[in-house]
């Protein structure tokens, strides 16, 4: 078999299938490989009119099909079948080779495999691919970490068959070291869990509180996506909201099981943020949501709780209401997407990254699923500021915010009145509220602590750490 794969890819399932056929598309040859070999000879048979592949039904014939020196992709489940793969391919390898691993790994693993890769002389880039089948199809966001290096090897490549921003840049960059971009990849599924909340809460304002069908919110939804909320997900939720389901003919959403599964990076990144010390109160609401939706035996047992009785809106008041939900639904879109940056910040930071929080907010521009046109004035932020502390420190949006907060804390307000869980809308006001505080009550917690532990506290009127003698004459002691 001649050597003559630009690249390879292992692991046909539908997202590595159509991230081949992407790489085909775009003028190269791609070497095939998969542990069922009926999967490759099916792709080389349903798509070659597309592209040159080359199939390989041995791991030694894929690799001895690819080109010096060697890419391959593996798009195989993450966890051991990643390490399974990654070790049997490495044993075939040679010094300066690249493994590109673009499944959904957990950074730390990736961390782990690119520095025992590099001991053997070779490449490994930890590649976050955002999109979907269709993405990985037709242009995904590209976010690889590893070596300068290996991402030099792989640029021309990645930015041929990623998505392209509007002013037609490539939705791809070089994250940072070792598990940079698979770390910037969960922050983006995280960010991810917080909008489709966001979103879910409005939805149920709309229906609940305001009175409207599915097919009307549809029909906000849509008028929202023409303006400042812009965004894929806006544009598929009004989607589904219009769809009819064919068997009963009733609306989609009221005939699918109130009950959101996740597949856990989610919870990895707020796991992550815990070890971390950052608050994303609005991604782990998202993913404790989630969670609480999947708890029917305690849904069920708890049906009987009392709820507020609430008067239904007049048409003009619904339609006001309407105005005031999506000033809140914007104001929490951009905290809860501040929270991401400030992670990936503090990420960066711990493991010596550098990461460009401009050029994240460039490369989600297009491609992924949290696309949304604000991203490039996020980009901008920080290419005015590269300092900038957190998103809602720039000014513009600062301004949209305190604009929008009087709406925003009716909103919520009017969702307590009644009974409508909105725990997104809530978290992202309580932490916008925690940021313009001079003072948090977290100096009655110091005193506490100190109390019951001796854990001692820091003065604001002078530097060094203090203990008061509680259980004695209550004097204070210098810690230091």
């Amino acid at each position: 078999m001649s050597s003559s794969a630009h690249i390879g890819v292992t692991g046909l399932a539908v997202m590595g299938r159509n991230l081949a056929r992407n790489f085909a598309r775009n003028g190269y040859t791609v070497a095939l490989h998969n542990r069922t070999v009926s999967r490759t000879r099916d792709l080389v048979r349903d798509f070659s009119d597309e592209g040159s592949f080359i199939a390989a039904e041995t791991a030694e014939e894929f690799v001895a099909a690819l080109e010096r020196p060697r890419r391959l992709v593996i798009m195989v489940k993450a966890g051991a079948p990643t390490d399974a793969v990654i070790d049997e391919f490495a044993a075939l390898l040679e010094p300066g080779d690249v493994i590109i691993d673009g499944g959904n790994a957990h950074y730390a693993d990736t961390r782990r495999r690119e520095k025992a890769m590099r001991e053997r002389g070779l490449h490994f880039v930890g590649t976050g691919i955002s999109g979907g089948e269709e993405g990985a199809l037709h242009g995904p966001s590209i976010m690889p970490g590893g070596s300068a290096e290996a991402y030099d090897s792989l640029r021309p490549m990645l930015e041929s068959i990623a998505a392209k921003a509007p002013d037609g840049t490539p939705c791809t960059t070089h994250v940072g070291p070792d598990g940079a971009g698979h770390f910037v990849k969960m922050v983006h599924n995280g960010i991810e869990y917080a909008d489709m909340q966001l979103i879910g809460e409005a939805y149920h304002l709309l229906r609940d509180v305001a009175g409207y069908s599915p097919d009307r919110i549809a029909e906000t939804f849509r008028e929202w996506n023409t303006g400042r909320l812009d965004s894929y997900l806006i544009e598929i939720t009004a989607e589904v909201l219009s769809h009819s389901d064919g068997a009963t003919g009733q609306p989609f959403v009221d005939v699918v099981a109130d009950e959101a599964e996740q597949k856990g990076t989610g919870r990895w990144t707020v796991q992550t943020a815990l070890d971390l010390g950052v608050p994303v109160s609005g991604i782990a609401e998202a993913v404790f949501a989630r969670s609480l939706s999947g708890h029917a035996d305690l849904r069920s047992a708890s049906s009987h709780l009392a709820g507020p009785a609430a008067a239904a809106l007049s048409p003009d008041d619904a339609e006001r209401f309407a105005g005031q939900v999506e000033q809140a639904l914007y104001a929490s879109k951009i905290t809860s997407y501040a929270q991401g940056w400030n992670m990936i910040s503090s990420g960066s930071q711990e493991y010596g990254w550098e990461i460009d929080p401009g050029a994240v907010a460039a490369i989600w521009r297009a491609g992924c699923i949290i696309r949304a046109v604000f991203l490039d004035r996020i980009r901008a932020a920080f290419a005015g500021r590269p300092d900038l502390p957190t998103l809602l420190a720039d000014e513009h949006f600062s301004k949209e915010i305190g604009d929008a907060q009087g709406d925003w804390r009716t909103v919520v307000a009017t969702a307590v009145q009644h009974g409508i869980p909105v725990p997104g809308f809530s978290a992202a006001l309580a932490s916008y509220d925690s940021l313009r505080s001079a003072r948090l009550p977290a100096s009655l917690t110091q005193g506490q602590r100190d109390f019951f532990g001796a854990h001692t506290y820091r003065r604001t009127d002078r530097d060094g750490s203090f203990h008061t003698l509680w259980g004695g004459d209550r004097s204070e002691l210098s810690a230091d």
